[in-house]
């Protein structure tokens, strides 16, 4: 499993110049005009949808066929595919964290106080699980109908989270602006175990098609 998660890495180390630079040029844009917030989930999708890069270099250069004809089973394959994901959402979640807190005090737009840096906190553990969200479901596109066509179709399945989220959002709204309030905590406190339960699915969806998948 870990030389899979490495070989990924390896594939996309010569990306990673571009993507400093791109993360860098957002970090002033973002920042600048006061967008603290929205730095830190823009740095979480980018490196999350890197996972999407990772299969194009397999399919350019025929590493499932290959990777077949060795002792690694279909679901070490699709599980180290979930694991590499993990680990581009945590760290472009941190690098936002980071260039948030940098940029941020700089220009005077947070405070490095207890409760300016616990806002920064929660919102990287919120980007971290929505990169993962979304990073999840296009593994399985990918697997299904390719790299390319997988990511045009990623587009298209951003709306089942996103519809999803209105609406539980218009539910708690008809229930009670307490009661929300309450449940809105809970749902808040719970998102780490939904958003793996979430990714867990994914996982089983993805082996399915893998599994059927002629190489």
């Amino acid at each position: 499993m870990k030389s899979l998660i490495l070989k990924d890495f390896y594939n996309i180390g010569h990306n990673v110049k571009s993507m400093l630079f791109i993360l860098a040029v957002l970090a002033v844009s973002f920042i600048s005009a006061s967008n603290v917030s929205g730095y830190i989930f823009i740095s979480a999708g980018l490196c999350g949808a890197m996972i999407i890069t990772t299969f194009s270099f397999d399919d350019t250069s025929g590493w499932m066929r290959y990777a077949l004809t060795m002792p690694i089973s279909r679901s070490e394959l699709v599980a180290a595919k979930f694991a590499a994901l993990a680990v581009f959402c945590t760290v472009g979640s941190l690098f936002g964290l980071a260039g948030s807190l940098i940029g941020g005090s700089l220009t005077g737009k947070i405070a490095l106080t207890p409760a300016g840096i616990g806002e920064l906190l929660f919102l990287t553990l919120a980007a971290w699980e929505i990169s993962l969200v979304f990073g999840s479901m296009s593994i399985p596109l990918v697997l299904k109908y390719g790299s390319e066509k997988g990511r045009l179709l990623l587009f298209v399945s951003f709306l089942v989270p996103s519809a999803i989220c209105f609406g539980i959002y218009r539910l708690l709204l008809l229930l009670g602006e307490e009661l929300a309030h309450r449940l809105l905590s809970l749902l808040l406190c719970c998102s780490p175990v939904i958003v793996l339960l979430w990714c867990y699915g994914m996982y089983r969806i993805s082996y399915r098609i893998f599994a059927k998948r002629e190489l």
